[in-house]
């Protein structure tokens, strides 16, 4: 198990419960619906991720490879896309200029694609040599 992989995966999925509960209760009142639902897809694509760093951390020792850069990659795909989309979401309470914004979120899907892209290749490299 690498621990602090899993630190790591655990703080994103604590926080992920928090930006949600503070989403549901606190920013209902103060963002449009629709940026409310803007804000709960950063929330869920961050928990999708945090539990699959966690699987990825408490089974390190048993893959056949390294696993640091798919790590490394879905770690800076999800601040980049839920970053992105949290502040998006908040723009208008904090008067931030989306335009810069914007571009980030696909960059950090990207990021998440790539991640799991190198995961399945090193899973089937793994798996023709057997």
């Amino acid at each position: 198990m690498n621990l602090k992989a899993t630190i790591t995966a655990s703080i994103l999925a604590a926080t992920s419960i928090m930006l949600g509960a503070f989403g549901a209760h606190a920013l209902k009142e103060l963002i449009t619906a629709e940026r409310l639902l803007t804000f709960e897809v950063g929330v869920r694509y961050q928990m999708y991720i945090a539990l699959s760093l966690l699987v990825f951390a408490i089974c390190e020792d048993r893959f056949q490879f390294e696993i640091r850069l798919v790590r490394i990659l879905m770690l800076a795909g999800i601040l980049l896309f839920s970053g992105s989309i949290y502040l998006i979401a908040l723009s208008d309470i904090w008067g931030l200029n989306t335009k810069i914004l914007g571009p980030l979120t696909p960059i950090g899907g990207l990021c998440i694609i790539l991640g799991w892209t190198v995961f399945v290749y090193r899973v089937w490299k793994v798996a023709k040599k057997s």
